[in-house]
């Protein structure tokens, strides 16, 4: 296991012992008394997006003066999960959360969500069909929608714009393929001093679920046996075994990516940024963090394909807690924070590809004077994109099948043997999804 997830892992068995007595985070409170709250919403946020949480919370109080906000803002996902979960169990849960749905299926089967459904189909600051039916879908359970979405973002290539010109390019070829990156990667691989360690990488890229899976449905594979109730993984199949060990041929064969040594001294986005790799594989969520980039320019394509276009979803959702004593303000603030005027504020930020419609078609997130100025890439995205599964146990799974892909980037195991492990080490908890 790599020092990066260690430290993650031992930070969380530490955090979860320490706010039995303190509070990760960071609470911000909006001023004034409320007779309808106050409502506690719990995210987590980089610091280039807090200032648009904020505005949205400050605009809504001008709006509605009787509803207090207060934001508790965490440093990272780790630290939110165990934030949650640390107040639901000593029954202080936060009236509102924002989390990716790839960890909600743990706290529905829990039953400590209020269902948002009946709330939205009395609404009448939007309906249904006015948010991407991709990202409604990842949030709903037993048919029943439990969270409503914020954005709907995809799997993307951040690439240098500067790197790319000086090998005669203005970017990714239209339709490329996973072995065209792979050519353009080890053609934008530099060792200037002759070292062999390059200075300048062609690809930054993680062996995670996350990554692999779009590579796979686009070579026809397919990641579990049940994508709405699985048991196993089908990693072992040659169409996902392939995918597999193309991606693990990244390092050993290729050479494009860092070394995990290289990686736990600055981290794909970090090196991305500094101007040390040519392209970065990601979602929407790094570009608040580029657009602070003054050194160079940048901009996004899609993915590249093995036999379709295929994209993975990466969507955030609020939910509301069934112990909230203050469901109806918790209401009136999503109404906003993801009604056209709240959705904008994110928008224009950079941090969201907005899940309502006529704002991810608007200005406010294709503005062509703010990087990257092919947004409408995100947009074309959307027909393909697919999702992971929603089980309770998927936080857990997805934690140990990344540290063994790990093992298969770097130290030199077969595809197979990966696969077959992982199916090993996975397939109990699978069963306790149920």
């Amino acid at each position: 296991m790599s020092t990066r997830r260690s430290s993650a892992r031992v930070s969380g068995v530490l955090l979860t012992v320490l706010l039995t007595s303190s509070c990760v985070g960071t609470g911000e409170t909006s001023t004034g008394d409320s007779s309808s709250g106050p409502v506690s919403l719990l995210l987590w946020a980089d610091p280039e997006e807090l200032p648009a949480y904020r505005e949205v919370i400050s605009r809504f109080r001008e709006q509605e003066p009787d509803i207090e906000v207060r934001l508790t803002h965490t440093g990272n996902r780790d630290d939110l999960l165990t934030r949650l979960s640390t107040s639901f169990s000593g029954g202080t849960p936060p009236d509102l959360f924002l989390l990716n749905y790839r960890f909600i299926g743990q706290y529905q089967a829990r039953g400590v969500l209020e269902p948002i459904q009946p709330y939205l189909e009395d609404s009448d600051a939007f309906e249904r069909d006015d948010f991407y039916p991709q990202a409604l879908e990842a949030f709903t359970f037993d048919g029943v929608l439990h969270c409503l979405p914020q954005n709907v973002s995809s799997l993307v290539v951040y690439y240098n714009v500067d790197m790319f010109r000086e090998i005669g390019l203005e970017g990714p070829p239209e339709d490329w393929t996973f072995f065209d990156m792979v050519g353009l990667a080890r053609n934008l691989t530099i060792d200037r001093d002759g070292d062999g360690a390059p200075e300048q990488y062609g690809l930054g890229v993680e062996p995670t679920v996350i990554r692999i899976a779009p590579f796979i449905w686009s070579n026809g594979g397919t990641l579990v046996d049940d994508e709405e109730n699985p048991t196993r993984f089908t990693l072992h199949e040659p169409a996902a075994a392939e995918v597999m060990q193309s991606f693990f041929d990244l390092r050993e064969e290729y050479r494009v990516v860092p070394t995990e040594h290289e990686l736990e001294s600055q981290e794909d986005e970090d090196r991305f940024l500094n101007g040390g790799s040519a392209m970065l594989l990601a979602s929407r969520r790094e570009t608040p963090s580029l657009r602070t980039v003054t050194d160079f320019e940048w901009d996004v394509a899609p993915l590249p394909v093995f036999q379709e276009p295929a994209g993975i979803l990466h969507s955030d959702a609020y939910c509301m807690t069934r112990a909230s004593a203050h469901k109806e303000a918790a209401w009136r603030f999503l109404e906003f924070a993801l009604g056209p005027e709240g959705q904008r504020i994110t928008a224009e930020a950079g941090r969201t590809v907005p899940s309502l419609i006529e704002v991810a078609e608007s200005d406010a997130f294709l503005d062509p004077d703010q990087p990257p100025a092919s947004s409408q890439v995100f947009l074309d995205t959307i027909p393909h994109i697919r999702r992971t599964p929603s089980i309770s146990t998927w936080h857990e799974i997805e934690e140990r099948v990344d540290e063994v892909l790990e093992i298969g980037m770097y130290h030199r195991v077969p595809a197979l043997d990966i696969a077959q492990r992982i199916i090993r080490e996975t397939t109990e908890m699978f069963a306790r999804a149920g």
